[in-house]
């Protein structure tokens, strides 16, 4: 059996000790995880599903008055169906975090409202509640709502779609998070310089269950590995080091380096964007450069000289792990002696 998210081919022996067969179809369609514990864990949506699913709520109650739930493809490909609650032009969608207990943005309300445009076209508004860059960055401008790509594409895809099988000539939709702002002081976001509100995200569209539960089933699938295994810290990690390591199996650990290090007896390999992967070989690393961010540091003259630096102590300190760090265009950017 295969996860559809992350192609991982789970063990017969995980399977077999699933406690909860019944939701094994669950697993199968990506919306669940089955860990090496046997419990199977659920996957929760992130916020650019959840702000996709209000706007297409919000589309299609304009000519279907009420809606109670839609349907929405995933950047990862997965069909689902998500519960709103919408009405004439008006829909609302909580996040729905699965089983990962550390989001907190968990419950959070996205609220949509559409209007038709008689004059034809589309038109999305991010509105009060989703935050904008503070200064620029390599990849955005100041004040640049903060949505990644994947989660925009899946917004304007949904509100596409909506418009059509409402049959409408165009319309214009508002996204609003009215408790956005709140709730991104507990994010990140206030240190990497986004502000005002919570970024819209979501690369696959769902949520990982990281729990100590799943984190379990990672480790015990490097120590399974054989032929030596690649680890990495996120979702364009994991597809390069695929590309530049097809001979290994790739894993992702997102940042729990030191946990897998450890089960795999200190020799591996770690691929990835330069972010986790920095931070884990020096937490002070910014220190002194003027950088807010390690995507930041990676656009400097800085880099190379702080990089070299930091790569070759950490070899020092794990002569057996080879190091690549790449930037977002699979680009080699940093990589151990």
């Amino acid at each position: 059996m295969q996860d559809p998210v992350t192609d991982f081919e789970y063990p017969e022996a995980w399977v077999a000790a699933c406690r909860s067969p019944d939701l094994l179809p669950n697993v199968r369609q990506g919306l669940a995880v089955l860990t090496a514990s046997g419990s199977v864990l659920r996957r929760g949506f992130t916020t650019g599903t959840t702000a996709a699913a209000a706007c297409k709520a919000a589309v299609l109650s304009l000519a279907f008055d009420t809606i109670e739930g839609v349907g929405i493809t995933l950047p990862c490909g997965i069909a689902v169906r998500i519960p709103v609650d919408a009405y004439r032009g008006r829909a609302s969608c909580w996040k729905d975090a699965g089983d990962y207990p550390s989001d907190v943005t968990a419950g959070l309300e996205f609220v949509a409202t559409a209007v038709p445009s008689l004059s034809g076209g589309v038109q999305f508004v991010p509105g009060e509640g989703i935050g904008s860059f503070g200064r620029n960055t390599r990849r955005h401008l100041q004040g640049t709502p903060a949505i990644s790509a994947p989660a925009l594409d899946c917004i304007r895809r949904s509100i596409n779609e909506a418009v059509d099988e409402a049959d409408l000539h165009g319309t214009t939709v508002i996204l609003t998070v009215p408790r956005g702002a709140e709730v991104a002081q507990k994010t990140l976001n206030p240190k990497i310089g986004v502000l005002g509100g919570l970024s819209i995200l979501g690369t696959t569209g769902f949520v990982e269950p990281w729990d100590d539960h799943m984190v379990e089933g990672v480790l015990d699938r490097i120590a399974r590995a054989s032929g030596g295994i690649v680890l990495t810290t996120g979702r364009l990690g994991l597809r390069y080091s695929r590309l530049l390591f097809p001979e290994r199996e790739a894993i992702l650990v997102g940042s729990k380096l030191e946990e897998a290090l450890r089960a795999a007896d200190g020799e591996a390999v770690i691929c990835g964007l330069p972010g986790l992967i920095l931070k884990f070989m020096n937490p002070d690393v910014l220190d002194g450069t003027g950088c807010a961010t390690v995507e930041d540091l990676s656009a400097t003259p800085l880099w190379e000289a702080v990089a070299r630096r930091e790569l070759a102590a950490f070899r020092v300190r794990y002569p057996r792990v080879r190091v690549v760090i790449v930037d977002r265009d699979g680009r080699i950017i940093g990589e151990s002696p």
